[in-house]
């Protein structure tokens, strides 16, 4: 996992060189920080904190991750992955295995810090970006290469707003998270799933 630091616009950083990056620190803060967030929450995540719970230097933290709010997006990305549609040859089954990732981030120890993480986003347009780049963009090309695959198959019509589809399969899971008004599950998973099929049908 590359941190979002080393990838944001215009920072000017480059990923260092020379000795090759320790993933074994990587794992073990990302370990550490959702350990956290499951049991005491988004706002108790320190930098300090963590490199104490990961047993790693804070400097060695400090050079991957500039603030939590990077850490904690990283974890995201970590955790979803980037790339969740595969290549099944069959649409239901791609878009259950997308979306899933969806259910299993939000309803697990991400749910707490998806509402600090947006809050903090909104100050920090840097973030935004980087998180934008590195979490909606790779998953939406590969939903959007599932659909397309699918209108190859003559399984989807051609017509659809795909950006506005695209939209409509991640939104619930985000806005119950945020307003925690209803669950975010395995129910919502094969909801959302079977409504995009009708829609592309």
């Amino acid at each position: 996992m590359t941190p979002l630091k080393s990838r944001l616009p215009g920072s000017g950083r480059r990923p260092p060189r020379g000795r090759p990056r320790n993933e074994d620190i990587d794992r073990a803060v990302v370990a550490a920080v959702l350990e956290v967030l499951r049991t005491r929450g988004y706002r108790a995540v320190t930098m300090v904190g963590i490199a104490r719970k990961a047993k790693r230097a804070r400097a060695s933290i400090y050079r991957r991750w500039p603030s939590k709010p990077y850490l904690v997006a990283d974890c995201l990305v970590s955790t979803m992955g980037a790339r969740p549609a595969p290549d099944t040859g069959d649409l239901r089954s791609d878009l259950l295995a997308a979306v899933g990732t969806f259910q299993r981030a939000l309803s697990g120890p991400l749910r707490q810090a998806l509402p600090g993480l947006v809050a903090d986003m909104a100050h920090d347009p840097k973030l935004a970006q980087a998180v934008r780049r590195q979490v909606l963009v790779p998953r939406r090309q590969s939903m959007r290469a599932a659909l397309e695959r699918a209108r190859a198959r003559g399984e989807a019509r051609g017509g659809a707003d795909i950006e506005l589809l695209l939209d409509l399969l991640a939104a619930p899971f985000y806005f119950r998270t945020l307003f925690g008004h209803a669950r975010v599950d395995r129910r919502l998973t094969r909801g959302v799933v079977e409504l995009a099929l009708k829609i592309v049908r």
